[in-house]
């Protein structure tokens, strides 16, 4: 049986293997990246990374597990993160020493008493590596230094990390930076309609069930601290539109000290016919008192243009927060913001304009525009084994721009309005030997629209307010949805069986010829998620969850008329093992995708396409390796991985039964390198993807106008090398990076969209980073 030292030795080991940082490490913050586990063993890393002396019997922390540290945390921040739901507090004993002592037994929940896990309320949470560890699903975080290392400044940009995300170059009546396109497992990834996107919970799309299309995505990368990619198990917690995931855009924590932090990145694309820059810059300013009261202003900012002809670019995203702290358990927090963006859309290309020069813009008229206001306040309470909120939004949204339609110019202007309110709670309860965490919530949601659009002869003036108008509609929607499920953790297992109920009535008027459509209907989605943990560092899961998409105000004339006012079903399945101990980050699941009823719009008609029952399936992968626990010659390097296959295919009896869905790639994945020494990091990275189909004949075969025929697969190359002055230069940070190294060309298509046809992908992008913190 081995020693175990005194208290006195173990703070001497400590002294000796770790030497006494000076008293301003203990103020630095800095990054820490520590597993779920042993909490004697994450302490001790926790020493060596921070420079703090840390004192403690292992006879305190015996058979003591942690959630781990994954963040930005100064030392006494650090280790508060790592000794929750422990029984444990770090004492200060000198500037940057500390020792362990436990809690007064007043303050130990029951919770710890049996070594169960502490409530989690909200599964999103804070997107910490120790959330994605125990959840039961596929899920991925790629976090604001990722961004950053990838020279990504756009969302799609940071969701092609993730396997099973397809997120092509913007294109169709989206072919700008103000909206966002992307699928998950196969679905197709036109403005994203499929998948639950949330900015801090709160609801993106500017009509969350009755229009969730992103034509218009408010969210800008400078705000963000974090994207949190849920692609399954958790629909019973959020929804609606939750077949293609969840998707939570994290924005910038509020400071604790008082903070300055500003950064600007400057791009071009020397081999396109645009030689103009595009630059992106965002700002973060703020801090909280000794009294809990915090606050932050979060701008970020968008000029100029990309690689093709007629695509200038002008965004600004101003954010204000704040937060007070009343007491220990209650807290309020607030948020507002306003987004207002402008771009000119440069459009498709027919095939021999494409082939004459793939970065031209042959519709000149073409431009996009639009604003949203959002404001939200919230009150949380979170004691010991019980947490409740309650979270109110309202937004407003102008979506508007000029489109070049064959025989005519339209003007769009559509306005939306969306209240709700979200109330969730949970209870933890210790019954026998297991743990339960019983959780409700309740979710409002109204929706309003006025959706209008004026015409002009394509060869007289634009558009305006008093041109003709041949279109004038208005739909709203009032939805509820209330969900309830029981965490159970008993020995090694977590089992959660749930179910989430939805309500929701719908209708559009059209104002010019009177008629009136309404569609009213309810759903049960019943869920089990179910998490074996074989070690600290190693579990399986498996779930299955219903979910389902509303019936949309763009498609709900067709919908009505041929009486299918339904919702689209499906449900899905997964199971899958996840392992962390801190040096390897790796995963791997199996997911099954069965579709009732799926539904696609043709912009260039009106028209419903019913695809009817289709089938997603395949496999998704994941490692990350640090290989300076492989070898100390190899400190600092990292390696990365990740690979997807998915096969989606229509299995509706007809024609184009057996055929692939339309922009899926049946194989998809990244693979880099990192490597950090000192103030210098390097990077190579690469990403790769199989072909695609436009259509659901999966026509081979080039059309004229460039909206069908195969889209051929291709494998793209960037690097990075970037150099940190420290404090002594204000944390000064330069960085220097290619995207597309090789200057590969590849591009998509838009087949369904009046703004059809091939649009390139990025060319060779050279980039410079700045940044400053203090």
């Amino acid at each position: 049986m081995p020693l175990r030292p005194s208290p006195l030795v173990h703070a001497l080991l400590l002294a000796t293997t770790l030497g006494l940082a000076s008293p301003a490490a203990h103020a630095e913050a800095r990054t820490y990246h520590i597993a779920a586990g042993s909490l004697e063993d994450a302490l001790n890393q926790f020493g060596r990374e921070s420079g703090a002396l840390i004192s403690f019997g292992s006879q305190l922390t015996q058979g003591m597990n942690t959630p781990g540290l994954d963040g930005q945390y100064d030392v006494r921040q650090g280790l508060d993160a790592l000794l929750r739901g422990s029984g444990l507090q770090a004492r200060q004993e000198t500037d940057n020493a500390f020792s362990l002592q436990p809690l007064s037994a007043a303050s130990t929940s029951a919770a710890v008493e049996l070594g169960a896990s502490t409530v989690v309320g909200d599964w999103l949470a804070e997107a910490q590596q120790d959330n994605v560890f125990e959840h039961p699903g596929a899920r991925d975080v790629v976090r604001r230094e990722a961004f950053e290392r990838s020279g990504a400044t756009t969302a799609r940009e940071v969701l092609n990390r993730i396997p099973g995300v397809n997120a092509p170059d913007n294109n169709g009546t989206g072919s700008h930076d103000l909206a966002l396109n992307f699928g998950i497992r196969g679905l197709n990834p036109r403005l994203a309609s499929r998948s639950t996107v949330l900015m801090d919970g709160i609801p993106v799309p500017f009509a969350p069930y009755g229009q969730p299309q992103l034509s218009l995505a408010p969210i800008s990368m400078g705000n963000m601290d974090a994207v949190d990619v849920v692609r399954g198990g958790g629909a019973v917690r959020y929804g609606p539109q939750n077949v293609g995931g969840i998707v939570n855009f994290v924005t910038r924590a509020i400071p604790e000290e008082a903070t300055f932090k500003a950064a600007m990145q400057n791009q071009i694309s020397p081999s396109s016919s645009h030689d103009g820059f595009k630059n992106s810059a965002n700002l973060l300013v703020g801090g909280t008192n000794a009294n809990g009261l915090g606050g932050a202003l979060l701008y970020s900012g968008t000029r100029g243009g990309d690689w093709r002809e007629h695509s200038d670019t002008q965004i600004d995203d101003l954010i204000l927060k704040g937060k007070l702290q009343l007491d220990e358990a209650n807290s309020l927090h607030a948020m507002a913001q306003y987004y207002e963006g402008e771009a000119d859309m440069p459009g498709g290309l027919s095939t021999a304009d494409f082939d004459a020069d793939p970065y031209q813009s042959t519709r000149l008229k073409d431009k996009f525009w639009g604003r949203r206001t959002l404001v939200n306040v919230g009150y949380d309470y979170k004691q010991d084994d019980r947490q409740f909120s309650v979270n109110s939004f309202f937004t407003k949204t102008l979506r508007s721009g000029y489109l070049d339609q064959g025989s005519f110019v339209s003007l769009s202007p559509r306005e939306y309005w969306v209240r709700g309110i979200e109330t969730r709670f949970s209870q933890g309860v210790a019954l026998g030997e297991s743990w339960h965490e019983l959780g409700i919530g309740y979710r409002y949601v109204n929706e309003a629209g006025h959706e209008l659009r004026f015409r002009e002869p394509v060869n007289g003036d634009l558009p305006t307010t008093a041109s003709r108008n041949d279109r004038d509609t208005r739909g709203s929607t009032e939805a509820h949805a209330i969900y309830l499920d029981d965490r159970i953790d008993i020995g090694r297992w977590t089992i959660t069986p749930g179910v989430r109920y939805e309500v929701i009535d719908s209708e559009q008027s059209n104002t010019l010829n009177g008629q009136r459509y309404q569609g009213s209907y309810n759903t049960a989605l019943p869920a089990l998620n179910v998490m074996y943990h074989l070690t600290d560092s190693w579990n399986l899961y498996a779930n299955t969850e219903g979910s389902f998409g509303s019936v949309q105000y763009s498609q709900m004339p067709n919908r009505v008329s041929s009486g299918e006012v339904k919702p689209e079903k499906a449900r899905t399945w997964e199971v899958g093992t996840r392992y962390d101990n801190g040096d390897v980050q790796a995963e791997i699941g199996a997911f099954l995708i069965n579709f009732d009823n799926q539904y696609e719009s043709n912009q260039t008609n009106d028209s419903v396409i019913a695809r009817g029952e289709t089938r997603h399936q395949g496999i998704e992968t994941s490692i990350r390796y640090a290989l300076d626990g492989l070898s100390p010659a190899l400190a600092g390097f990292d390696v990365h991985a990740s690979y997807a296959f998915v096969d989606a295919t229509i299995r509706e009896d007809g024609p184009n039964k057996g055929n692939q869905v339309p922009f899926s790639s049946r194989h998809k994945g990244t693979l880099g390198v990192g490597y950090t020494e000192g103030p210098w990091q390097l990077d190579l990275d690469s990403s790769f993807q199989s072909s695609q189909y436009a259509d659901n004949a999966n026509t081979g075969e080039e059309s004229a106008d460039g909206s069908t025929g195969r889209i051929p697969g291709y494998m793209l190359v960037s690097t990075r090398a970037g150099y940190d002055f420290g404090p002594q230069m204000s944390n000064l940070k330069v960085a220097v990076g290619v995207k597309n190294l090789f200057n590969r060309e590849y591009y998509t298509r838009s087949f369904d969209d009046n703004n059809k046809g091939k649009y390139v992908g990025e060319p060779r992008t050279l980039y410079v980073q700045t940044s400053v913190a203090f």
